[in-house]
C-alpha cells in the first residue's frame, strides 16, 4: 500500500488546501470525526456530522442536540487539519498538546469544569478498571514514551499500536485522550508511509477489550489485529477516491 499511501497524502493535502469537501479529504474528516467522537459518547449521527462539516449548521429537525457534541465535532475537524500541517514532524509533546488544544478549546463544558486545554491533566482519572498515571507523573512518563518511540529506526503499524496502548495507559489529558490518541495513529501512519486507519464505533467494545488485554496482560495480538483490519476497511472505503 506504500504507493497508495503517497497518493492518499497528496489527495488529503490538496483537499485540505482547497477545502474540497466532496473528495477523500471531506470523506475522511466526516468519517473520522463521527467514529472517534461516537466512541466517546457523542450522540451525533454521521448525517449530522456531515452537515456540520459541509455547511456549519444543522437543520430544524436537529433541534435536540448536545452543544458539546457539536463543539467536539468542529474541534475534531480542526485537530485533523492541524495534523495534516505537521504529520511529517517527529512526534512530540508540543504536537500532542496542540492536537488537544484544537479538539477542546471550543468546548464550553470542559472550560467551565476547569479542565486544562492543551495541557496535561491536573486531576487523577480512572478508565474502567485500569489505573492511569497520576498528574504529577505524566510529564516524565510522556517524555520516556516519546523518547523510546522516536528512537525506532523504522516504525511499523505494530509499533504504532504499541505506542497507542502505552499512551492510553498514561491518559495524559483530563478528557480527549482517545481522540488525540487516534489522531496520533493517523499522523504516524502518514509520516511512516503506512496506510492509515480509523477505529469505527461499531468495534468500540472490541477496541476497548484489546486495549485492556494489552495494558493488563502485555498481549498485543488483539489490538494489532484490529489495526490491520481497520486499515483494510479504510483502504477499501477510499481506494476509488485516491
Amino acid at each position: 500500500m506504500n504507493n497508495d499511501t503517497e497518493k492518499l497524502i497528496k489527495r488529503l493535502q490538496i483537499g485540505f488546501k482547497n477545502q474540497y469537501k466532496s473528495g477523500i479529504y471531506g470523506y475522511t474528516q466526516k468519517f473520522f470525526a463521527y467514529n472517534s467522537n461516537k466512541i466517546e459518547g457523542s450522540t451525533l449521527t454521521i448525517k449530522q456530522t456531515t452537515a456540520i462539516f459541509d455547511t456549519g449548521s444543522l437543520g430544524p429537525a436537529d433541534s435536540y442536540i448536545r452543544t458539546k457534541d457539536i463543539e467536539e465535532a468542529t474541534g475534531h475537524f480542526l485537530m485533523f487539519n492541524n495534523m495534516l500541517s505537521n504529520f511529517k514532524e517527529p512526534l512530540s509533546e508540543k504536537i500532542i498538546k496542540k492536537y488537544h488544544y484544537h479538539l477542546k478549546s471550543g468546548v464550553f463544558e470542559d472550560i467551565a469544569n476547569g479542565f486544562p486545554i492543551g495541557e496535561y491533566k491536573n486531576r487523577a482519572n480512572i478508565v474502567a478498571d485500569v489505573k492511569t498515571i497520576s498528574p504529577t507523573e505524566v510529564p516524565n512518563k510522556m517524555g520516556e514514551l516519546l523518547n523510546k518511540y522516536n528512537k525506532l529506526e523504522q516504525v511499523t503499524l505494530e509499533d504504532i499500536a504499541k505506542f497507542h496502548v502505552a499512551y492510553e495507559g498514561i491518559h495524559p489529558f483530563q478528557d480527549g485522550n482517545g481522540r488525540t490518541g487516534r489522531i496520533i495513529i493517523f499522523k504516524e501512519c502518514l509520516k511512516n508511509n503506512i496506510f492509515p486507519l480509523i477505529i469505527e464505533d461499531d468495534r468500540k467494545q472490541e477496541y476497548y477489550n484489546a486495549l485492556n488485554e494489552a495494558q493488563k496482560n502485555n498481549d498485543y495480538k488483539k489490538i494489532i489485529d484490529l489495526f490491520y483490519q481497520e486499515q483494510k476497511v479504510y483502504y477499501d472505503n477510499v481506494k476509488d477516491l485516491i
